[in-house]
């Protein structure tokens, strides 16, 4: 019997709309945008620590504007 994946939305999923989903899965991650939630993509925790560093440094600012 396989696990049942438990998804974790963003604490900021309620300020826009904009819901991101995480779960754990097989010593890795999985994400889904959740008005989407068949396509899911994984990543490592280093990939995925990497990418939520840059954009809290600003670093995909210029992609929003």
């Amino acid at each position: 019997m396989q696990a049942e994946i438990k998804w974790q939305k963003s604490s900021f999923s309620d300020l826009g709309g904009q819901c991101v989903e995480v779960a754990e899965h097989g010593g890795g991650l999985l994400v889904r945008e959740s008005d989407d939630p068949n396509v899911i993509t994984t990543t490592s925790r280093a990939r995925f620590a990497a990418l939520t560093a840059g954009i809290k440094s600003g670093l995909f600012n210029r992609f929003t504007s």
